[in-house]
């Protein structure tokens, strides 16, 4: 079966030109499943010392390293150190652990809320403490309580009820590193690139360490982050309960025994610095490069562009140039982040691709039922598929997409088996 999609091929050669010319001057990132522990000296990122300072302008202390930021990473925290009074888990590596610490998880939260009498979306309050207390509005929901008394549990009146699977972190500072611009031109070419039937939304969202000055979202699934400082603190205290300077108060006293902010500073630096510093040295996630040499892979490289796959899932983003200022003057893109083409397979967008949870967070009341386009680095670790990780097979992920995506997909269904098999068969070497 021959395909022909003219005005898809078209868009195929001008985004490579233009990836062509933008990556002349640009470097590629380093690639790789490298998180080592103690004091490495090969097979870490290039400009990251681990065992001394920082170097290439990253946050310069004797603590601030790669080891010891991924100690911190790994660290098990106790009810001593702040955890809970609610909390998921108990470590940051626990949730971001496959094949290595940072990657990809099977691990899910909880999210919840209703619609008021005019279809706006309400986040739950959630009564603990036999009626005594209550957590929220907030429509994170936590799993775990350090006592029975402050465990959350919703009542019928939340009818919107979903789970969403923690990200990979892996390569993150490099995401951290593109130019909100970068973005915005992305979102703004969509719309001619699919015949005004794709439009990625671009949101901005408060940076925390910045006074809440606003920054293009890119982290979490409804972009509510857009710095790695701001997303740290928000996880050690949601995912965690452990409050620091940024997010300084628990989200409820019951059973609580420490004093807030709990994140201890040693050195002039907090575990959320460790933290940021950690996930900003990670190297981006490899391609399994036996397979991507394949024939088919190759061709279901090509038929991943033709169809339409990669207006979305966009192969190739230059970050921006070393010096940049970012984060709304609170950090600096170091020369190990900058003007580095990554292959992230995203946009970074918020879109109705007929799979959105209903959960309204940083952005306006239309986001409701969008999400982050989903970065395809690393997939071929992951079995469980989609934002809730519903799905277990790369083809039933496909003919998930629906809304904005509609069309990419019809062309997917009007491909051979062998086709179909072949554009899995490059998923699966990414």
């Amino acid at each position: 079966m021959s395909l022909k999609f003219p005005f898809m091929v078209l868009c195929a050669l001008l985004l490579v030109s233009f990836a062509l010319l933008t990556a002349q001057s640009a470097t590629e990132a380093p690639a790789g499943f490298s998180t080592p522990t103690g004091c490495p000296t090969t097979n870490i990122p290039p400009g990251i010392t681990p065992c001394s300072q920082g170097s290439n302008g990253l946050p310069a202390s004797g603590d601030n390293t790669f080891a010891n930021g991924q100690d911190k990473f790994e660290e098990q925290e106790t009810t001593a150190d702040g955890l809970g009074p609610v909390y998921n888990d108990k470590s940051c590596s626990n949730c971001h652990q496959n094949p290595v610490t940072g990657g990809i998880s099977q691990i899910t939260e909880f999210r919840a809320g209703h619609l008021d009498g005019n279809g706006n979306f309400v986040a739950p309050t959630v009564t603990i403490n036999d009626g005594a207390n209550t957590i929220g509005p907030r429509s994170l929901i936590n799993d775990r309580a350090i006592c029975p008394q402050a465990t959350e549990r919703i009542t019928t009146l939340e009818t919107i009820l979903t789970q969403r699977t923690t990200t990979n972190v892996l390569g993150d500072g490099f995401v951290e590193s593109i130019d909100s611009n970068t973005l915005l031109g992305i979102a703004n070419n969509q719309p001619n690139q699919s015949g005004g039937r794709i439009a990625g939304e671009f949101i901005q969202v408060p940076v925390s360490e910045a006074n809440n000055a606003v920054r293009g979202g890119r982290f979490g699934w409804k972009n509510q982050q857009a710095s790695l400082l701001s997303f740290a603190a928000d996880a050690y205290v949601n995912e965690m309960g452990i409050t620091s300077r940024l997010q300084p108060t628990d989200s409820t006293t019951v059973c609580k025994t420490t004093t807030d902010p709990e994140d201890p500073t040693v050195n002039g630096l907090e575990d959320i610095d460790h933290f940021a510093f950690f996930m900003r040295a990670t190297k981006v996630p490899p391609r399994d490069t036996a397979l991507a040499a394949t024939s088919d892979a190759q061709t279901g490289q090509q038929l991943f562009t033709n169809i339409g796959c990669s207006i979305c899932h966009v192969a190739t983003i230059t970050t921006a140039p070393a010096g940049t200022v970012i984060n709304g003057g609170a950090f600096t893109v170091p020369a190990a982040l900058g003007n580095k083409n990554i292959h992230p397979y995203s946009d970074f967008l918020l879109h109705d691709v007929g799979t959105g949870d209903g959960i309204l967070q940083n952005g306006p009341a239309d986001t409701r039922n969008k999400l982050r386009t989903a970065p395809l680095w690393g997939v071929r670790t992951r079995n469980r598929l989609m934002h809730d990780g519903e799905q277990h097979t790369r083809n039933d992920a496909i003919l998930r997409h629906a809304g904005e995506a509609t069309f990419v997909i019809n062309n997917y269904r009007n491909l051979s088996d062998t086709q179909k098999n072949q554009l899995i068969t490059f998923l699966n070497s990414l």
